[in-house]
C-alpha cells in the first residue's frame, strides 16, 4: 500500500499527537457565522504554519462540521513545484501525528476515468508539496472517518473545468463528500519580489482591504473562470488553480454563495501573538465556505 509520509510535520505545525492536539486546542474557533449555508459542499482554507493560518482552516472546518460530517473530502491543493498537470494521488494512505487518513480510492478511480481536464494519478507529484499536508492533521481531528482525494492543481485555464468534473462525479455517485481548496492570498515584500505600494503599515491596508480583498470578492461570488487570471494579474493567490477548481465544484453543487469565515494576515498575527510589527513580508489567509 502506497504511504505518503509527512514533509513538513515538526515545522509548519507539531510532530507529535500530544503537541498536535495541544495547538489544535489552543485554536478553536469561535461559533460559526449566522450565514454559514445550511449544507455546505465547499471551502477555501490557508496552507501556512500553524502558528500563522492554522485557526483560519480550523475555522472553515469547524464551520463545515456544524452542519454535516461528510465521508469524504476532495482536497485541491495549490502547486508550489513546477506540474504541468494535475495530479491525483489515487490509492494509500497519508500519515499524520493524529494517524493515518485513507485515500477514498472508488472515488479518486471515478474521477480519474470521468476526466475531461488533463488529470494523471501521479502520487509522486504530491513529494514535496505541503499544501494539503497540513490541513490533514485537523480533517483527521475533527473529522476522524474521513477519507480523502488529493489532487494537486496547477494555475491553468483548465482547473475551473476538473472541478466541474469533480462536482460531476459527486453528484452521478450521490458521494457524500465535500471539496476543500488551499491558497494563501497576497505575498507581499521584498522576500517574495512584490512590493508595488512600497513597505509600512499602509501597505499592509493595502494587502488586506484591496488585493486580498479582490481575490475573496471573486471567491465569494464564484467565479472559478476568472481565478487564475485574477491571479495572475494581482498576485493574490499562490494556489489559484485549487481556487478555481473549487470555486466550479461548489457552484456545480449547488453553491450559490459564499460566507467569509475569517481572515487575517501574517502581520496580524506576529503583532497579535508576538508583539512585532514587522511589514517587510506580509502574507494574507481567508477561509470561505460554499
Amino acid at each position: 500500500m502506497l504511504v505518503r509520509e509527512p514533509i513538513v510535520a515538526g515545522q509548519f505545525y507539531p510532530g507529535s499527537r500530544a503537541a498536535c492536539l495541544k495547538q489544535i486546542k489552543a485554536m478553536r474557533p469561535a461559533a460559526p457565522p449566522e450565514n454559514l449555508p445550511a449544507r455546505p459542499v465547499a471551502g477555501i482554507v490557508p496552507h501556512a504554519g500553524w502558528t500563522f493560518s492554522g485557526s483560519t482552516a480550523l475555522a472553515v472546518l469547524d464551520a463545515i462540521r456544524s452542519r454535516r460530517t461528510p465521508a469524504t473530502f476532495v482536497l485541491f491543493g495549490a502547486a508550489h513545484h513546477a506540474v504541468r498537470t494535475s495530479a491525483l494521488f489515487g490509492s494509500g494512505t497519508w500519515e499524520t501525528p493524529l494517524g493515518p487518513v485513507e485515500v477514498d480510492e472508488r472515488l479518486a478511480r471515478e474521477i480519474l476515468a470521468r476526466a475531461d481536464a488533463p488529470l494523471a494519478d501521479d502520487p509522486m507529484a504530491h513529494e514535496g508539496e505541503h499544501s494539503l499536508e497540513v490541513q490533514l492533521p485537523l480533517i483527521k481531528h475533527l473529522f476522524p472517518e474521513a477519507r480523502i482525494v488529493p489532487i494537486t492543481v496547477p494555475p491553468t485555464n483548465l482547473a475551473a473545468d476538473l472541478g466541474r468534473c469533480v462536482a460531476r462525479t459527486i453528484l452521478t455517485l450521490d458521494a457524500d463528500a465535500v471539496c476543500l481548496g488551499s491558497t494563501d492570498l497576497t505575498h507581499y515584500g521584498p522576500a517574495y519580489g512584490f512590493v508595488p505600494r512600497g513597505t509600512g503599515e499602509a501597505a499592509v491596508r493595502w494587502v488586506r482591504e484591496e488585493n486580498d480583498r479582490r481575490m475573496i470578492d471573486l471567491a465569494l461570488r464564484l467565479d472559478a473562470d476568472g481565478a487564475v487570471a485574477e491571479a495572475a494579474a494581482h498576485s493574490n493567490a499562490c494556489g489559484s488553480g485549487a481556487v478555481a477548481a473549487t470555486l466550479a465544484a461548489a457552484r456545480a453543487l449547488g453553491a450559490e454563495r459564499g460566507c467569509l469565515v475569517a481572515y487575517t494576515t501574517s502581520f496580524d498575527v506576529m503583532k497579535e501573538q508576538f508583539g512585532r510589527s514587522d511589514s517587510s513580508a506580509v502574507v494574507g489567509y481567508a477561509g470561505v465556505v460554499f
